[in-house]
């Protein structure tokens, strides 16, 4: 298990018991297991991306926010060696956090890489009216949100606020790897 599925268990168990909410009220308000969310809470698993939405949806923040630290103490320079990468077990996408959510800052920067073929999607947004500003660096992406779909090509930028459920497909034959821009309401 790596040091950002650690950190990321230890969050979200702050998170859970910063509430008051046994595992039962989490499983409740996520519609995933009791089970589940303790193997994520003690780190035997690293959590898919649907199912880190459904858990920032509950919490009321932003996948970004998520993954941020609960730290107030912000760097302005981020190295790279520094910033965090996660991988969804289930599809292989890759999320880089290029500049973390933090206490004074509305927004959070991604690099995003999607393997050809993939799909990664969420039932819901965590957080209403989140602002999205993305980048396609390579490949191609299918975006989808609520009723309307995007096909991005590289350098093709694409902004919207974020209400509805909504999905990233790497449509082309190589990975779809792209720049994130999210900024809380």
């Amino acid at each position: 298990m790596s040091n950002l599925d650690q950190d990321l268990a230890r969050r979200l168990t702050d998170l859970r018991r910063a509430r008051n909410w046994p595992l039962e009220e989490l499983a409740k308000r996520t519609g995933i297991s009791r089970a589940t969310l303790s193997r994520v809470e003690r780190g035997d698993t690293s959590p898919t991306a649907n199912v880190l939405g459904k858990l920032a949806s509950a919490f009321g923040l932003s996948m970004a926010e998520l993954f941020g630290s609960a730290s107030s103490t912000v760097e302005r320079l981020v190295p790279r060696e520094a910033q965090a990468v996660w991988t969804d077990p289930e599809t292989g996408y890759t999320r880089r956090t290029l500049t973390p959510a933090a206490s004074g800052y509305r927004g959070a920067m991604i690099e995003g890489c999607i393997p050809a073929g993939a799909t990664v999607a969420y039932a819901a947004p965590p957080v209403p009216d989140l602002e999205h500003q993305l980048v396609l660096l390579e490949g191609k992406l299918r975006l989808v949100v609520g009723p309307d779909t995007y096909d991005l090509a590289p350098g093709d930028a694409l902004r919207f606020r974020l209400n509805a459920p909504n999905s990233y497909h790497a449509s082309g034959k190589v990975p779809a790897r792209y720049f994130l821009t999210v900024i809380t309401p």
